[in-house]
């Protein structure tokens, strides 16, 4: 399929592994010039450099951390006028409710709410006057099914769900469509983590820890950056103009909601 997008250009933030830079890759292959943004610079280069030779688009990384203001002005300088913004961060560590004190709150609420919400707030408007432009923000699974060990990505993204719903019906008649990705387990660096804190927890191998979680999925398996980033691509496409404010899951049927 078309998706219609071939020249416009986009921002991918933390796009340089797992579901960002399956939403780069994605959008790469649709003809999209992207601006690349993550924390380590290294990692960030090689990721911009494989989707230049493998796609030919035009390719701008800044290496920046968008949950402080100070890497907000950096990434929005060198983004310039985009026409798709993705939102993306790394979740908080989980604990228990007993663990969390204002400031780890306050560091969840910076980087997986308040900085989507900046990047928004300053692209909108070029969008808006351009009547066309597409957000789309990488949330969680748990913003339907909030899980007990993850209480501070619970709290910050269902903010931002919240800020979204009101948004994005404020601005669709100018052509700018916001919509929401809730990713459920991915064969990500955050997924072998938390995978990880299993092994720890119940003194069983990494195998036996991905064995037991994809047993909880319907789908039998975890999901890929190549599939969670081509419903992004489609969400950014010209096909996706008539969804507006939605939360959509990539969960493999996880969360079993009966509405």
């Amino acid at each position: 399929m078309d998706l219609g997008i071939s020249g416009k250009r986009a921002l991918v933030c933390a796009s340089s592994k797992g579901l960002g830079l399956g939403c780069a890759e994605n959008l790469a292959a649709a003809g999209v010039d992207l601006v690349m943004n993550a924390r380590g610079s290294a990692a960030l280069e090689a990721a911009a450099s494989m989707i230049r030779e493998q796609y030919n688009v035009e390719v701008t990384t800044i290496a920046a951390d968008i949950a402080t203001e100070n890497g907000q002005t950096a990434v929005l300088k060198a983004a310039g006028d985009v026409d798709i913004l993705v939102n993306n961060a790394g979740g908080p560590p989980p604990g228990m409710w007993s663990d969390w004190e204002r400031d780890d709150f306050i560091r969840a609420l910076d980087a997986n709410m308040l900085a989507p919400i900046a990047m928004i707030k300053a692209l909108i408007p070029g969008m808006m006057e351009k009547r066309w432009g597409r957000v789309v923000n990488i949330t969680s699974q748990s913003v339907k099914a909030p899980i007990a060990v993850l209480g501070l990505s619970n709290a910050a993204r269902a903010g931002l769900t919240g800020y979204v719903a009101g948004t994005a019906r404020q601005v669709a008649s100018s052509g700018v469509n916001i919509n929401n990705l809730l990713p459920g387990i991915h064969a990500t660096d955050r997924a072998l983590s938390l995978d990880g804190g299993v092994v720890e927890a119940q003194g069983i191998s990494m195998d036996e820890a991905i064995a037991q979680r994809s047993a909880t999925i319907p789908a039998g398996r975890y999901g890929t950056r190549a599939e969670f980033g081509a419903m992004c691509a489609f969400l950014c496409s010209q096909h996706a103009g008539f969804i507006v404010g939605q939360n959509i899951l990539l969960d493999g049927g996880a969360v079993n909601l009966s509405m």
